[in-house]
Parts: structure tokens; sequence; C-alpha cells
């Protein structure tokens, strides 16, 4: 597994790891996935790292914050492709994390996902491309396969926009690679801290089905999935970690005892655009993907406008497969789930009473 603690990271040669003199540009760097890799790599031998949101407020909290001339900080919105082109001039490498991530804002306003997801990332690949970045990972989500969703229509039409580009071999070298995740636990807009505030308010805890589950992953294993494809990516690549998973019954019955709690839990009923399980590798993704132990890479379907590929080439194993689910992945019980729940480093302090290193948390 991918599992290279910030020392030994630092100590591997090349310029994958980013310590020669080279600027990493983060879209959406001021949310929680911008703030873990700053987190990881603030302290190494990084020229620069580039903060690119829409979000003044956010950025200025950050600069106070953090107080370290390597961080430099763009205003812009990646539907503006004049605003990312000017924070893009120097840049090395890319972390595409800017998006509309929530569903049920995407059902209701679903065009503002299409300009943010879909022409946001047309956008950043394409000035990256006409600048010489030489690697751009592009963030993606469970929701992009077989979406139901606005959210993740528009995110899987993200990935496409990846994989055709990559099948241009004009780009002067530069590698597009995508990363593909479940729940992360504990971002920005999740169920976690809304189950904390039930809990501490003394109210009941909604679920909207308990036999709903969802993938769990910590930051820190978001970012290490995003490393992993930054190192080992092929052009077109997309990346997923084989994550366990929870059903949201058993994640509210594990807070309110890590909580010492007894709060009702209440069935509210699944919400417009909600699935039951989420999906990070479909049946014909599976049928092509490699096994890497704890990830696998699913490679681009590099077949070119010759459209006599495609009517007269079948692919028999696509119905040998079987999609990699939250329903069929490692199932957690109520105390692996506890225990996952505890590398949370707010529910250390509150559970433990940890006094812990002061981190920024947008």
């Amino acid at each position: 597994m991918f599992q290279l603690n910030l020392i030994q990271y630092l100590l591997k040669s090349g310029d994958t790891i980013m310590l020669n003199n080279d600027t990493l540009l983060i879209t959406g760097g001021t949310g929680s996935f911008g703030n873990a890799v700053l987190r990881r790599f603030i302290n190494t031998g990084i020229k620069e790292i580039r903060i690119f949101s829409r979000d003044e407020k956010k950025q200025d909290d950050m600069r106070r914050f953090y107080q370290n001339a390597k961080i430099k900080y763009f205003i812009g919105n990646v539907r503006d492709k004049r605003s990312v082109d000017n924070a893009m001039k120097g840049v090395d490498y890319i972390f595409h994390a800017a998006a509309l991530k929530q569903v049920p804002s995407c059902e209701f306003f679903p065009i503002e996902s299409v300009n943010t997801n879909v022409i946001g990332c047309q956008n950043v690949i394409d000035s990256a491309i006409e600048f010489d970045v030489k690697k751009v990972i592009v963030l993606s989500t469970d929701k992009a396969v077989y979406p139901i969703n606005a959210m993740g229509m528009s995110k899987a039409l993200s990935e496409k926009i990846m994989v055709a580009k990559s099948r241009d071999n004009n780009h002067n070298g530069i590698t597009l690679c995508a990363t593909r995740y479940g729940n992360v636990m504990a971002s920005r807009g999740s169920v976690i801290p809304l189950f904390v505030e039930q809990i501490k308010a003394g109210n009941p805890i909604t679920i909207t089905e308990p036999e709903m589950t969802r993938y769990m992953m910590t930051l820190e294993d978001a970012v290490d999935l995003v490393l992993f494809a930054f190192e080992n990516g092929n052009t077109g690549d997309i990346f997923v970690q084989k994550s366990p998973a929870s059903t949201i019954e058993i994640l509210a019955k594990a807070l309110l005892e890590l909580y010492n709690s007894n709060n009702e839990i209440r069935v509210i009923g699944i919400r417009h655009g909600e699935k039951i399980y989420e999906t990070l590798v479909n049946r014909e993704e599976m049928a092509k993907a490699e096994n890497l132990e704890n990830y696998y890479r699913i490679p681009a379907d590099t077949r070119d406008l010759n459209y006599n590929k495609f009517f007269s080439e079948g692919e028999s194993k696509i119905f040998q497969a079987e999609e990699y689910t939250s329903h069929n992945t490692k199932r957690l019980n109520l105390e692996e789930t506890k225990e996952l729940l505890l590398k949370l480093r707010f529910i250390r302090e509150d559970v433990l009473g940890e006094t812990l290193e002061t981190v920024y948390a947008p």
C-alpha cells in the first residue's frame, strides 16, 4: 500500500515528489483537500504552492494562519479561463480540486454544476497544455459512476474531458490523470460533522436510510491517492483506492457510543438524487482495470475516431466482471467504524481529550 510517512516521502528521489524547485497549483485550494496538501508539503523543498479559488475570505484566513511565503494566493474562478491562465504561468503540476460538490445544490442548479465541473475542468486542462504544465491530477468522485444526479453527471463529464484530452499526442508530453474516491470523512459538507453537531445539541441524529452504505476514507487517504496517481499514472488513467464502507446506521451508532450519548436516531428518508450505495468502478471498467493491491488503475480507452472499432470489436470480459461498490467492499462493523472515526483530529479532541496541534480547517 502507498503508505509512506512524510519523512520517507521526502527522502525519495526524482521530480515526482516536487522537491526540485517546482511549483504546484491547487484549484479549489481553500477546501479540505487543499489544506491537507498544504500540511503535507509546506515544510518540504517545494518552491511554491499556489492556492486558486474564488473565496477571498477563506484565502485571507489561510494567509493569516499559515504565514508562509511559499504559498501564493490567486483569486479567480475555473469558469473564467483568463483567470486560470493568470495563475498558470510557471506552474509545474496541478491538483484540480475545484468543483461544486453538494448533490442538492447541483440538483436545483444543474447548469451551475456544468459551468464549474465541466467547463471549469476543460479550462484548467486547456490552460495547463498551453503553459507546458507537466502533470494534472483531476479529482473526481464515486458519484461519477452510474450517475443519477447532476453533480455525478458533471463529474463524469470532467473525467471524459481528461481522457479525451489524453488521447491527443500533441500535448508536449503532459500527463493527465484522475482520482476517484468516495466520502472523505469530515470534509466540508460531509455527514460526520453534522451528526456530531446534532449529538452535542441533544437533537436526534437524522439518517436517510439505515442500510445505505458509503465508502470511508480520511483526508490523508485522499492525499495519498492523489500522490499515488501522481507518481504512477500514465496519461488518461483513473485511480481508485480500495476503501472500506459503513452503513449510515452503524456510523451513527459509532458516533453515539464514542460521545457516550443516547440521542434518538431518526430516519428521514432518502433525499432527492441520493443512492443506496456508491460505485467506484463500474462493470465495464472492472473488465480492464489493473489491480494494484490497494488501488485500481483504470486505463484510458484509446480507441480513435474510427467508429468501425466500436461496432465490430466487442469486449466479452465485461459480462464476467463485477462492479466495485460500497456494498461489496469490506464492510466495517461497529468497533471498526469507531476505530476509524478516532483517526479524525476533532473527534480525538472531543472524545479522548487530547490537546493537539492547531490545524487550519476551512
